[in-house]
């Protein structure tokens, strides 16, 4: 019973955190202000039993998530792509008994959008710009139906050097 309590207080606790931050993004949104630029960190994510699910939280590389118990684990790429996540977010894992596992972002990375044009590297898709060339996954390609010199806006991270990027939408010609 006292088990059940803990793990209670954590999802409690968790909710909290996510809300402060929602709030302090409205504030700073009514008061004109810029949101600080928080840098996602391993020391702030956990690994945890939440009822009967495992829930482990970590940073989003572009194509896997580095969990906080060190290791990296693959995020399946539809998921990735249909949810604009953008690399350097924090998401977390729950895995049920039955092995499924349910994906949330819990932090999403400050973000900016540019608009520019899908090349390919031999078999590997990339949307180059004028300074860089970010690396897309194949499942972003396939889902928004892109062929080479389509015009694209992609999300990358405002404040941190990225590799990849994530589609958001093709222009039309």
């Amino acid at each position: 019973m006292e088990e059940q309590k803990i793990k209670a207080l954590r999802d409690l606790i968790h909710s909290a955190q996510n809300s402060i931050q929602s709030a302090k993004k409205i504030l700073n949104s009514l008061l004109g202000e810029e949101e600080e630029n928080e840098i996602p960190d391993m020391a702030g994510l956990s690994s945890y039993i939440s009822w009967t699910d495992k829930v482990v939280e970590g940073v989003f590389t572009g194509e896997s998530m580095l969990w906080s118990d060190g290791n990296m684990y693959p995020i399946p790429q539809n998921y990735a792509s249909k949810s604009l996540l953008v690399q350097g977010s924090k998401i977390k894992a729950m895995m049920n008994p039955s092995g499924k596992i349910l994906y949330k972002i819990i932090w999403e990375i400050p973000y900016e959008t540019k608009v520019w044009l899908i090349t390919k590297n031999g078999e590997k898709y990339q949307i180059t710009t004028d300074t860089k060339t970010y690396n897309v996954l194949l499942a972003a390609i396939t889902f928004h139906h892109c062929n080479v010199w389509d015009s694209v806006t992609i999300r990358v991270p405002e404040w941190k050097d990225a590799t990849y990027a994530v589609i958001e939408a093709v222009i039309p010609k």
